[in-house]
């Protein structure tokens, strides 16, 4: 039987020669892979390190007229978790999974491959990381939620239950309503995961004091 999944295309930049370690790193609805590239040098990461940020496949959105655009899955209506493209995310999960095992395959051990990913990258980090079968090194989301939370529990995987999640949000964000990452870090810390919550003064992006606290956190996951 043939597998019919996309395969993810990606950009690639690497810190070093030789990287023992990775980042895989999710855009959010409607970017691209070049959304996040430019924190690459921001980061600071002196360890040889590959940073690989994937480009989602183009879908039709339902909340945007059903225009074709860059997403890890749907978005049915604007609450965001009342109706949930499990299909999509189910779908998007195992492409990302396909890219671990790329960087297995490149001779990075899964415990050094950290996850993160703003709005739906976060979700799609989060869904994917926490049923992971092997130890990650860290999971990063940033602005978004847990997709699928009310049944999600029962599919996580003991391999990941140590391992470290920092969760930052805006607390003026338009998008994403800072109570849906709230409500992502009640779940998580009420299952027993270490979770470094942050926000910032900020709408639905990225500021500079969490660029650096995401950087602190990556250099205290990664060896």
């Amino acid at each position: 039987m043939t597998d019919s999944r996309h395969v993810l295309q990606f950009i690639e930049r690497e810190t070093g020669p030789n990287p023992t370690q990775s980042v895989i790193w999710l855009h959010g609805l409607g970017a691209d892979g070049h959304d996040f590239e430019p924190l690459v040098p921001a980061l600071g990461i002196t360890t040889p390190t590959r940073f690989i940020f994937p480009h989602a496949p183009v879908r039709p959105v339902t909340i945007n007229g059903g225009m074709a655009m860059r997403a890890w899955y749907d978005i049915l209506t604007p609450a965001l978790v009342r109706v949930e493209d499990d299909a999509g995310i189910r779908e998007s999960e195992q492409m990302i999974a396909d890219l671990i095992k790329r960087e297995n395959g490149l001779g990075v051990a899964t415990e050094n491959i950290v996850l993160a990913g703003f709005s739906q990258g976060c979700a799609m980090t989060l869904h994917t990381g926490l049923r992971y079968p092997e130890k990650l090194g860290g999971l990063i989301g940033l602005s978004g939620y847990l997709p699928l939370a009310d049944r999600a529990a029962p599919h996580w995987a003991p391999a990941n239950q140590q391992t470290a999640i920092f969760l930052a949000h805006g607390t003026h964000d338009p998008v994403v309503a800072l109570e849906r990452g709230e409500s992502t870090k009640r779940l998580l810390v009420s299952h027993g995961y270490q979770v470094n919550w942050h926000t910032y003064p900020m709408q639905h992006s990225v500021c500079p004091e969490e660029v650096h606290d995401i950087a602190q956190f990556m250099k205290s996951v990664l060896r």
